[in-house]
């Protein structure tokens, strides 16, 4: 987690002190998937959606919202990420052999405490971007199963997803 949260004796939360920390290398992978219509998936591998290269624009808004997530979720502190990668996936997805994009972000920092949450930032946003550039054409797009698949370093080692 990128913010522990701290209650003092009136209940107010705080940023909890990561000072005394080490530094040591952190690394998460967060993913998630929007789903949308067969001919909506067409414009955008396609690259003929009316708002242009919709992937291009999805990575770089993922990029920045991993960047800023400590100005977005109020008790998360600032880290200097060494790494972010956005990558999309349109393959069907089985069971319902749905249309639409996986998203999967890796976020990396060598710091006091872990990058989770600017993961899964960065595959909100970057989905939220592909909602945004493609909804004129399709409203009943559905954002679903974002989660943190891995997350390595810190006192409490790695997390991998079942």
């Amino acid at each position: 987690m990128s913010a522990l949260t701290h209650f003092d004796a009136q209940g107010h939360a705080h940023m909890v002190d990561v000072a005394a920390k080490p530094a040591t290398h952190r690394m998460a992978i967060a993913c998630g998937r929007i789903e949308m219509l067969p001919e909506t998936l067409a414009l955008i591998k396609t690259g003929t959606a009316r708002k242009g290269d919709v992937l291009g624009v999805a990575r770089i808004a993922g990029i920045q919202a991993a960047k800023k997530t400590s100005e977005l979720i109020p008790l998360c502190h600032p880290l200097a990420l060494t790494r972010v990668a956005i990558e999309f996936d349109a393959a069907a997805q089985a069971p319902t052999d749905a249309s639409g994009i996986s998203c999967t972000a890796t976020v990396e920092t060598v710091g006091p405490t872990g990058v989770e949450m600017e993961a899964l930032t960065a595959v909100q946003i970057a989905l939220l971007t592909i909602y945004d550039m493609c909804k004129a054409v399709d409203r009943g797009m559905v954002i679903h199963g974002v989660r943190v698949l891995q997350k390595h370093g810190g006192a409490s080692g790695s997390f991998v997803s079942r």
